[in-house]
């Protein structure tokens, strides 16, 4: 279990990476107590604000895929308050995972996300990289 300064520092950079994919912004949503990771009004994730035992992740998927990340990590559980089917959550506590791989799962769900925006959306997203 990572100690309080890892974790704030992986959470930390969890914010950093999101907002560095192109057209994403991440804000806190203080209706639902929560880190908000937004793309063209598209949700690719939500992330606890306080950094203690509880903290998640939580991501999309593809549902073969979640399931296989979930039989393969403890750590890794259908995601909270969405749909258990195309969400998983990280417990962000969590050594079984590496920093780079939890990014690497936050970039996927933006693939996800990015992908059934319309073509248009799309172009305009990319005309900022």
């Amino acid at each position: 279990m990572l100690d309080n300064q890892s974790l704030i520092k992986r959470m930390t950079e969890l914010l950093e990476a999101g907002r560095a994919f192109s057209g994403a912004k991440v804000y806190y949503r203080e209706d639902w107590g929560v880190y908000y990771f937004d793309l063209a009004g598209k949700q690719f994730g939500l992330m606890s604000k306080a950094a203690n035992e509880k903290a998640v992740l939580t991501i999309k998927g593809l549902p073969e895929e979640n399931i296989s990340l979930r039989q393969t990590y403890s750590d890794i559980v259908p995601g909270y308050y969405a749909n258990k089917q195309h969400w998983n959550s990280i417990l962000l506590c969590s050594e079984q995972l590496s920093d780079i791989e939890i990014t690497e799962l936050l970039q996927a769900s933006y693939q996800l996300v990015f992908q059934k925006l319309t073509k248009k959306v799309q172009l305009e997203i990319n005309a900022y990289l």
